[in-house]
């Protein structure tokens, strides 16, 4: 099997190369990725925890589903085909905002990633991919940032960072 590639950018979006996945978390080289957030009619989020093998960030709490765009994948592409891979539906996704963000974990690996933030609307539940997700749940916003400021260990970096910058945005209430 061929290794996943990304899309390496630099800081304006702009494409300048493609490098195995692995490859650019060990060299922490700025890449192209997303983070969609789907919530209900009620304003409850979708979270997902993370399968227990993922090779960082194991069974943490994160937002419905992120990975990274292929070459010539739009966001909106990427994001509804990963969407349906991890937890099993397809909705209309919307782009927000996007943001630079660089995470190092504790096996050595580095986020380095212009993430793009996509929100959708879906009102049953997934059917859950148990190879990349080990569980879901919905919740109001303001319990995740409440539960996020008591238990942060909890979260993936880059749920937190997208959570605290961008907390109005996810708002729709707001």
């Amino acid at each position: 099997m061929i290794e996943e590639q990304v899309i390496l950018v630099n800081e304006h979006d702009e494409q300048i190369g493609l490098m195995p996945k692995m490859e650019a978390h060990e060299k922490a080289v700025l890449h192209r990725a997303f983070s969609v957030f789907i919530f209900n009619a009620k304003s409850e989020l979708m979270l997902q925890q993370r399968a227990a093998h993922k090779y960082h960030s194991p069974l943490l709490w994160t937002n419905t589903c992120c990975s990274h765009q292929r070459d010539g994948d739009s966001n909106i592409e990427a994001g509804t085909r990963r969407l349906q891979e991890e937890m099993g539906f397809t909705t209309a996704l919307k782009e927000t905002t996007s943001f630079i963000y660089k995470a190092p974990f504790d096996n050595g690996l580095t986020e380095h990633e212009l993430d793009h933030v996509l929100i959708g609307y879906y009102e049953d539940d997934p059917i859950i991919n148990t190879d990349e997700v080990e569980d879901w749940k919905w919740m109001p916003l303001e319990e995740v940032k409440q539960d996020i400021g008591v238990q942060p260990e909890l979260y993936t970096a880059w749920f937190k960072i997208i959570f605290e910058k961008f907390y109005n945005h996810l708002n729709t209430k707001s």
